[in-house]
């Protein structure tokens, strides 16, 4: 900038500054190159990424959240795009592929009434009151289930697993988050809950998929600290301590002068003793199954031994807690605190050799309001998709929990969605009717999307499904398998409401935050220091 003649810097050297249109632009691009990267990857005949880290790990998934958090992306649009999916994973834990295609084409919808000069503004509050009557329609078409119908609950989690590469083992993983999901509800305040934090996922390679189950209780990753100690104990009375079973030191340094050799003994009886008391202390109380958080001395591992008691030491925090949840017992932090009503119940505790490894199981609790899911699989990239497909189930139980309603599939919301905005736009103004119209054009790029993704021809497809939605409701969506237009309820092809709301939700306001963008100023990078090359080192003779 000159003023009077006179150049005035605002911005550092090297500061790159991009305004208007051009920014705008640039943003839109960015955006819709992350929604491509992801398109081919929705649906059950969506295709699966490899992604190779900078050290060479290989990641095989179609899961959309894992290819975007995986990615290293430079654009501040597209890191925009990419907490759109990190926001929709966490809050629901599905449909970050739909959400992250609709944002982008969103953008690619305003970009289009840009260049009609609409203004950004009038496109947002557009795009906004398209939103609220697709949210609308939304919690008409959606259906209530009730928690004890297992056989819908079982669609829709199939429904959420139906692209992920679990094989023959998709059914077998649908049960396992059901029953993992239901056994954890609780309720507060009349409104039920599950947390996603009291199920514990364990991953052991060996074995296939459908060899992994369910275990009503806690699976610790440790071993029993001592050969002499029972490896298997039912009927189990269980102590779950946070106190070392040592002789705690002082806190600042002690010199002891011993001058008669007698006192040695008796200084090293004394620390046997105190330890013993400890023991003796949990036998008293009637604990037969020790979960200690801190170290369990030498001394004292023989105590325990030879009381009969199973041990087990250094176990996690947030292992501590399950095990509370599961047996109903009570984390104690001092050994005189210890009674009876403290220790938790389990029908069976046993060490078992899983893989290469040895672990203590804790099985049979009567009411655990905390479960494990011991996960098995024959590739170690195998595993970790099976991982990432149970998240997904699991998150989609919870979210049922949470919303007991469901809508259909299949790309038949979006379609029924669509439409319900065509038909209702008219009563706006011109610019915002033009925005809601391109809106539910951006809603169809998921049943085409499913379409293309299956080798079927979008035109056709969606010229059928919406005279079906015209004449037969919002039932109808894409069967991929027959390449024909269902009835998605009747197929079982069904996904939670929330997922659907949130998808809508999280892609306007990512479209509206980016389309808000009309300067973007980039701080030059820093510059490696100079006179760091190798041969300005200095030599050593």
């Amino acid at each position: 900038m000159a003023l009077a003649g006179q150049p005035v810097l605002i911005l550092k050297e090297g500061t790159s500054r991009t305004r208007g249109r051009s920014a705008q632009r640039n943003n839109i691009t960015a955006a819709r190159i992350i929604a491509e990267m992801v398109k081919t990857t929705l649906g059950p005949k969506g295709m699966d990424k490899i992604l190779v880290d900078t050290i060479g790990d290989v990641i095989v998934t179609n899961d959309g959240a894992t290819i975007l958090e995986k990615m290293d992306v430079e654009h501040p649009a597209a890191k925009m795009i990419i907490e759109v999916a990190k926001t929709q994973d966490k809050s629901v834990g599905d449909g970050t592929t739909s959400a992250v295609l609709i944002a982008g084409e969103l953008l690619a919808k305003a970009e289009e009434l840009i260049e009609q000069k609409i203004h950004p503004s009038t496109i947002i509050t557009g795009y906004k009151k398209a939103l609220d009557l697709a949210l609308k329609r939304l919690g008409e078409i959606a259906t209530e289930v009730k928690l004890t119908d297992k056989e819908t609950l079982g669609k829709i989690v199939r429904t959420s697993l139906g692209s992920k590469s679990l094989g023959f083992g998709t059914d077998h993983i649908a049960n396992l988050a059901i029953d993992a999901v239901l056994s954890v509800v609780k309720e507060y305040d009349g409104k039920r809950r599950a947390d996603k934090d009291d199920i514990q996922i364990v991953k052991k390679m060996g074995k296939s998929i459908i060899e992994s189950q369910l275990i009503k209780g806690v699976v610790i990753d440790k071993e029993v600290v001592h050969p002499g100690m029972p490896k298997r104990v039912t009927n189990a009375k269980i102590a779950i301590i946070d106190a070392p079973f040592e002789i705690e030191k002082t806190e600042f340094s002690a010199e002891i002068r011993i001058r008669d050799p007698l006192k040695i003994k008796e200084f090293l009886d004394e620390e046997a003793r105190i330890l013993k008391e400890m023991v003796d202390k949990v036998a008293q109380v009637g604990a037969n199954v020790v979960f200690c958080q801190k170290g369990i001395d030498d001394a004292a591992q023989f105590f325990l031994a030879k009381a009969g008691i199973l041990a087990v030491r250094r176990v996690k925090r947030s292992d501590m807690e399950k095990l509370e949840k599961a047996t109903g017992g009570r984390i104690v932090t001092n050994f005189e605190d210890l009674s009876p009503k403290d220790l938790g119940e389990a029908a069976l505790v046993e060490e078992r050799k899983i893989g290469e490894d040895r672990m203590v199981f804790v099985e049979g609790c009567k009411n655990p309001k905390a479960v494990s899911i011991l996960l098995r699989a024959g590739l170690e990239r195998q595993l970790d998709e099976a991982e990432r497909s149970l998240n997904d189930a699991l998150m989609n139980m919870i979210t049922i929990v949470d919303d007991s309603r469901f809508v259909p599939g299949g790309g038949a919301v979006e379609t029924e969605l669509a439409q319900y905005i065509r038909e209702n736009a008219s009563k706006y103004s011109g610019k915002e009717q033009l925005a809601m119209m391109a809106f539910a054009d951006a809603l169809e790029t998921i049943p085409k999307t499913l379409a293309e993704n299956a080798g079927l021809d979008p035109v056709d497809i969606m010229s059928s499904l919406r005279s079906k939605h015209v004449d037969a409701g919002y039932r109808y969506g894409i069967n991929v398998f027959s390449g024909k237009v269902d009835d998605m309820i009747s197929l079982g092809v069904i996904e939670p409401y929330k997922v659907k709301a949130q998808a809508l939700k999280s892609s306007f306001e990512a479209a509206a935050m980016i389309l808000r963008i009309d300067d973007v100023v980039a701080a030059s990078k820093k510059k490696e220091e100079k006179g760091k090359k190798e041969s300005e080192t200095p030599e050593f003779d």
